[in-house]
């Protein structure tokens, strides 16, 4: 039998269900690979606590340095900062070749934002750490979803549909997946409707016949007209989608598998998933949440670092 791999888990942000979905899925995951917690003791024990629960004798953890209450559906500062430094404490291991992979348990975007972190999210930070491009990519494997732009207003979607880095963008994700076909939406209701509601199809249709000659065969499918993507006949044929814009790919995949999904930085030197959910505010330590999504980011882990090394071989 082979050894377990060694997966690095930030905790995220300890006023959420981070924690609680951690302490849950230990005994599972530990079979699964080797976890190390990105928490220092103290607030391991104080998250324990206030589930009503203790901290398993075989969970190990990796220091980050801090205190601070912990106050359970509270946007804090200091709740940001923690998520900030156990996810950067899990980057740099990863990073250092410590660990195989890292999976990450859900921030507070504001949080981070109180924090003075300059960063949107995970996958932002990563990006400046790596110096990569990195893609988002969330789903499972009945459907995945790639996002072209991810955190940013709706008003600028339409100045960063440009042929060039749509390319890009396409090439990057085949050579990160090696998945075909990917279907890729248009960016305006009806795909522009042959130019009555918009024409950005055009620069799109473009990406797709450059990424495809690329390739030398028919990889990319579209501009797709957004409303018809997600139906049950279309998913018959095609498990993996490229949105232009994060609601209008993230809205469906997460009507159809919110509990299962999970999210995963593609491109990088290192491989990272997270869950597909959010902190969960409302619910946080009321021992109500859901692990489904965590121990697929951990499976997913998994799979994607055997499909690095074999790459690398």
């Amino acid at each position: 039998m082979s050894a377990l791999k060694t997966v690095a888990i930030s905790v995220g942000d300890l006023n959420g269900v981070g924690f609680e979905i951690i302490l849950k899925a230990h005994e599972r995951i530990k079979h699964l690979c080797k976890p190390l917690y990105c928490i220092n003791y103290t607030m391991a024990h104080q998250a324990a606590a206030l589930l009503h629960t203790q901290i398993p004798n075989d969970f190990h953890m990796v220091k980050v340095s801090g205190e601070f209450t912990i106050v359970p559906g509270e946007i804090s500062a200091q709740s940001g900062r923690y998520a900030y430094d156990s996810f950067m404490t899990a980057a740099n291991l990863a990073k250092t070749k410590s660990v195989d992979a890292i999976v990450t348990l859900p921030i507070h975007k504001e949080a981070w934002m109180m924090a003075d972190i300059r960063y949107v999210g995970h996958t932002d930070a990563l990006r400046d750490l790596f110096q990569s491009d990195a893609i988002m990519m969330l789903g499972c494997d009945k459907l995945y979803v790639a996002l072209y732009t991810e955190h940013i207003p709706l008003r600028e979607v339409i100045s960063a549909i440009q042929p060039d880095k749509i390319t890009a963008f396409l090439l990057k994700l085949f050579n990160a997946t090696h998945h075909e076909p990917i279907a890729v939406l248009g960016v305006n209701p009806h795909a522009g409707d042959h130019g009555v509601l918009g024409d950005e199809e055009r620069f799109i249709e473009l990406a797709i016949k450059s990424a495809n000659n690329t390739l030398g065969r028919e990889v990319f499918v579209g501009p797709i007209v957004p409303d018809i993507a997600f139906t049950p006949r279309f998913r018959e044929n095609y498990t993996m989608i490229t949105a232009m814009y994060h609601d209008q790919g993230l809205g469906p995949l997460k009507a159809l598998y919110f509990d299962e999904s999970i999210n995963v930085s593609l491109g990088l030197p290192i491989i990272r998933t997270s869950v597909d959910h959010g902190t969960a505010f409302d619910i946080a330590y009321q021992n109500k949440a859901s692990i489904l999504s965590y121990i697929n980011a951990v499976n997913a882990a998994l799979i994607f670092s055997t499909m690095d090394n074999s790459h690398g071989q």
